[in-house]
């Protein structure tokens, strides 16, 4: 079993903001890691999308996970995560810095989640937004809901 990141974006387009929100798992269900990032200059949902997923990879990195399970909602951007073919859509720069990042695991995988699995990281994000602030803890929890990754969103078996 891998550790999973599950991520998910806050966008403000009138203000061209974004916020990552990151939340890393251990194989035990356990949250190890929270994470938000705040951007400025996003142009659009979509590149929003690539942005979280590229965070993902980067936190993995910095964690020293040698195998992850990286979970978002956005299908586009999982699917184009998954695949090597070279991308021609506005976040081709972005899919190509998550590619050169997968050599840097053991291991990694991409996987689409629904947003209401997702709670935890659309909650970190949503909250960061709102406040205008980063957070990054490190073997501490949320208050948001304290449950492990398997009451929130059980496993399907692929």
């Amino acid at each position: 079993m891998r550790e999973i990141i599950q991520s998910d974006v806050a966008f403000d387009i009138r203000n061209s903001r974004l916020v990552s929100g990151l939340v890393f798992w251990d194989q035990k269900g356990v949250i190890k890691a929270s994470k938000s990032i705040l951007h400025s200059n996003v142009s659009s949902l979509f590149v929003a999308e690539a942005c979280v997923c590229l965070e993902a990879t980067k936190l993995g990195i910095e964690m020293g996970l040698g195998s992850v399970t990286i979970m978002g909602d956005s299908k586009i951007v999982i699917n184009k995560c998954q695949k090597t073919v070279r991308d021609k859509l506005i976040i081709a720069a972005i899919i190509k810095d998550i590619q050169s990042n997968k050599s840097s695991f053991q291991e990694i995988a991409f996987r689409f989640i629904q947003i209401i699995e997702n709670f935890q990281a659309h909650k970190l994000a949503k909250d960061a937004l709102k406040k205008g602030e980063e957070l990054y803890l490190v073997g501490e929890t949320l208050n948001y809901n304290e449950t492990t990754l398997e009451e929130r969103c059980p496993q399907n078996p692929d």
